[in-house]
């Protein structure tokens, strides 16, 4: 196989990856709804409620960081196969390069915490934890 044809193979392998983690976001946040309202109608602790949705926010979060991971490789891929990728980059290697760019596990944690607050991301959760807060305080 020639290298443009396994970049090629690479960004449709990626891009298809890319898009599964969108609906796979999309399925946390329906969830997270989903728990929202079945913890009301069944009146759970706001505590319990509320650990239930930052815990989707944050699962969502990791999700998130996951395809922002997969869109960097994407640019790559897309630079390579514009011609304009260094010499030192190959077709598939995918963790080879996230290895080599792996922040500690500081820095994983404030990758999540920074994916968490992109709006994006943020709604509906943040909304959803709001209305946690103020049953609390109509408690």
């Amino acid at each position: 196989m020639d290298e443009r044809t396994a970049w090629a193979l690479e960004w449709r392998t990626l891009q298809a990856d890319y898009e599964r983690y969108e609906f796979a976001a999309l399925a946390v946040k329906l969830v997270a709804i989903a728990s929202f309202l079945l913890g009301v109608a069944w009146v759970l602790e706001p505590v319990v409620l509320g650990a239930l949705l930052a815990l989707l926010w944050l699962q969502e979060a990791i999700h998130k960081t996951f395809q922002a991971r997969l869109g960097a490789r994407l640019q790559r891929v897309e630079a390579a196969l514009a011609g304009d990728a260094p010499s030192t980059d190959r077709p598939f290697q995918l963790h080879a390069d996230w290895l080599a760019r792996r922040p500690g596990g500081a820095g994983l944690v404030a990758e999540y915490l920074a994916s968490a607050m992109r709006p994006t991301v943020a709604f509906p959760h943040g909304i959803l934890l709001i209305g946690v807060a103020l049953m609390t305080l109509m408690d």
